[in-house]
């Protein structure tokens, strides 16, 4: 337990540190890959050299400062850190690592103004998080290991099937390459993939929902090209697309993650995406419309067909199950889109707009997709009166270890 001396401490200096953040940050993250240079295996080289990784771990510290005296209510956001880390295999002895190079940076930035009293303070709070976080990390890894095709780390998996689903989104089907059975997951989670990176001369992690029903046999993932424009090439997005092929090996963590329905409700579920994010929608749609009785409204913004996954299947889904509602906005159209109507709505997606079809009693919410169009959903049905606690949503964005 931290006192509250302590908590007093970390909580004064807080704005100080969010200060100086992202130059701490960045020394942070020199010092740790100079001592430490297996951990460039880890993180996502893409967003440190963007800068994401540095930003949200900066938001991440200040944060946890800022509510040191009520950690609770950052539970969610800390359950959402610890199923990432165990789906990249973090473990308790590099918490250590993290720490030590943490407070270091912290000193070297701030100087004589970090004093011990200060430097002691954060490294008491610093523990208090770890403790936290690997307790929860425990115990996802011993439920992972403990289900039928269960396993912890990395396991050998073979591409069975490689399938394009639109000009810029490509489908895996992947199953483990010892013949053994996959663990089930929760219809909205995700799974890492490690690859070796042959431009960086590195091993890179990326997280990719699973974008089918569990079928103790296999995972699909949907993999969208990120192929540049005002940022770099995905390094990992576009290797799968260009590189990797049906009988190719790679390495896959157990699913993890928050983010997903409750399979055993009845209520009715309204999923909204937008481009890839439609991934673990499609997950959760499979599996909810298997229950006649239960409502499922699924919306979808694509630019037009040529980047709508999966459209076709969408829509025979939504002609053959009764309890389905199919949405479809387009916002740049094409000239056979208009033809065909392949849409039901020109424009970005817009939930005012369709209120009548979405605001269902009980209903839970569910947002995937880039982090504007998900911000912009989620005030949208806050101001149709969703309580927050209706509205969930995940971010596949950089965290302490994460992408």
């Amino acid at each position: 337990m931290l006192t509250q001396k302590t908590k007093d401490i970390v909580k004064a200096t807080a704005p100080v540190l969010a200060e100086h953040g992202n130059d701490i940050i960045k020394c942070f993250y020199k010092r740790m890959f100079e001592a430490h240079p297996e951990l460039n295996n880890v993180f996502n080289m893409a967003h440190q050299e963007q800068g994401q990784q540095q930003q949200a771990l900066a938001r991440a510290v200040y944060a946890y400062a800022e509510n040191i005296e009520d950690p609770s209510s950052l539970m969610a956001v800390l359950k959402n850190i610890a199923n990432k880390h165990a789906s990249l295999g973090v473990r308790p002895e590099q918490y250590p690592i993290v720490g030590e190079h943490l407070l270091a940076a912290i000193k070297e930035v701030l100087g004589s103004a970090a004093t011990d009293e200060i430097i002691s303070a954060w490294a008491q709070a610093y523990g208090n998080l770890a403790d936290v976080l690997m307790g929860m990390e425990s115990g996802l890894y011993e439920r992972s290991a403990a289900q039928l095709g269960g396993w912890t780390g990395w396991r050998t998996f073979v591409v069975r099937e490689k399938r394009p689903e639109s000009n810029v989104i490509t489908s895996f089907i992947l199953e483990p390459a010892d013949g053994g059975a996959v663990v089930n997951f929760e219809p909205g989670q995700y799974i890492s993939i490690a690859v070796e990176v042959p431009a960086l001369g590195l091993q890179q992690i990326r997280q990719y929902s699973l974008s089918d029903m569990p079928n103790g046999r296999s995972y699909r993932i949907s993999v969208k090209r990120e192929s540049g424009g005002t940022q770099p090439p995905g390094y990992v997005s576009c290797l799968l697309h260009d590189h990797v092929n049906v009988g190719d090996e790679v390495k896959l963590a157990a699913p993890y993650g928050s983010f997903h329905i409750d399979v055993n409700a009845k209520t009715p579920i309204v999923l909204i995406s937008g481009g890839v994010g439609l991934t673990p929608m499609v997950s959760m749609l499979k599996k909810a419309i298997q229950d006649p009785q239960r409502q499922v409204v699924f919306v979808h913004g694509a630019r037009n067909s040529g980047v709508h996954a999966m459209r076709d299947r969408l829509r025979e889904a939504a002609k053959t199950y009764a309890n389905l509602d199919a949405i479809v906005f387009y916002d740049d159209p094409l000239p056979q889109d208009v033809v065909g109507r392949d849409y039901d709505h020109a424009g970005l997606v817009d939930v005012k707009a369709i209120k009548d079809a979405i605001l269902l009693p009980d209903a839970d919410y569910y947002i995937c997709g880039p982090i504007p169009f998900m911000r912009l959903q989620h005030d949208a049905l806050k101001e149709l009166g969703i309580r927050e606690a209706r509205i969930h949503y995940e971010v596949f964005g950089p965290d302490l270890f994460a992408e």
